[in-house]
């Protein structure tokens, strides 16, 4: 083999030139350190032939061995080349794959806008503290007296069914309705009390005009000499200012735990008009709140003399009263979040 091994020698390291220089081609370096390994690496050819010396004579070692780390030097060189070309190529890649066009007209962030749930509670807002209401709240998370028993709802009320309510370990839950808030502060406060109660409340409801997450604002007034009357002007102020003073305002009897006589507040369907939708159910009239004069019980468990006070109390939707006020057909819409639907109501 000493004889002829300068030219497998230079064989080898022209096909190794070669074949990197194809394996360059494909832009990969794994095809480049496959080449490697097939003539540098343990297995490789030259390092076949580099096992060989020690079955040699020494001089013939001593020859055969320049000839062979020369290769060596020479391929690793070359090699170093190659991987510099691979970089080069790349970042050229990169650049053309990443080039900006400075001519082209900026992109500019799309403006933002409140949501149409909060603005139909903040114009709740605005309309009950120009009537002399203050606003509060209160936890989402709720002892189950404060939910319930403070409310005139026993044990064994059908309102606390597990079908309805999202119970939590330890007797606690998820408010069902924002009234809460309103036993709260008459246990801290003394009449007179004139507040409203808005904010997010939980129930097992999911249909065209239910949520299991909605948003509620709930209204409580306690003093000496409070009439139902006092309620019935309220509320039909509160539905004109919010809804316009062509809407029509019908009350009727109801039963509700925590107050006595009870009512249901409907207004004329802002869908159809009144001549009825699949939102109205075809009646023409839609439930926004629900009325009524505080039950005695109610202030006997907070600790007021009910021969001495009275009081009324109201509650309803914000949802459905966004659903009115733009004539949107499916509640679910308010919620799923798609940018189409939410542009109509940026101003």
């Amino acid at each position: 083999m000493a004889s002829n091994l300068p030219e497998l020698v230079s064989e080898i390291v022209s096909n190794f030139s070669h074949d990197c220089a194809q394996a360059l081609k494909s832009g990969r370096l794994t095809d480049l350190e496959r080449v490697k390994g097939q003539y540098l690496g343990k297995g490789g050819r030259l390092s076949q032939l580099m096992r060989n010396l020690a079955s040699m004579e020494e001089e013939e070692r001593r020859v055969a061995g320049r000839h062979l780390n020369a290769a060596k030097a020479a391929m690793e060189n070359n090699f170093k080349e190659v991987l510099e070309d691979l970089a080069v190529q790349l970042r050229e890649e990169t650049l053309r794959r990443e080039r900006i066009d400075v001519t082209l007209p900026g992109r500019f962030p799309e403006p933002g806008s409140l949501h149409p749930i909060t603005k139909t509670r903040l114009r709740i807002e605005q309309i009950f503290r120009e009537m002399g209401y203050s606003v509060e709240s209160g936890p989402e998370i709720e002892s189950d007296f404060n939910n319930f028993t403070a409310l005139n709802m026993p044990p064994d009320h059908p309102a606390r069914d597990s079908q309805d309510t999202f119970y939590i370990e330890g007797g606690w839950v998820l408010r069902t309705h924002t009234s809460p808030v309103q036993v709260r502060c008459m246990l801290r406060d003394r009449p007179p009390i004139k507040l409203i109660a808005p904010g997010p409340v939980y129930r097992r409801d999911y249909d065209l005009t239910h949520l299991p997450m909605f948003h509620q604002v709930e209204g409580l007034v306690v003093d000496r000499g409070i009439r139902f009357s006092d309620l019935k002007g309220t509320l039909e102020r509160f539905c004109r200012l919010l809804f316009g003073t062509s809407v029509r305002v019908r009350l009727s009897p109801s039963y509700f735990p925590f107050v006595e006589p009870g009512a249901e507040v409907n207004i004329s369907c802002t869908v159809c008009g009144g001549s009825g939708c699949r939102t109205c159910k075809s009646s023409g009239w839609l439930e926004i709140l629900g009325a009524g004069m505080v039950h005695p019980a109610v202030f006997r468990a907070v600790g007021y003399d009910p021969e001495e006070y009275t009081g009324f109390a109201f509650g309803g939707g914000i949802d459905r009263m966004a659903m009115l006020l733009h004539g949107i057909d499916d509640l679910r819409l308010l919620l799923e979040n798609d940018l189409r639907f939410l542009r109509q109501f940026r101003y």
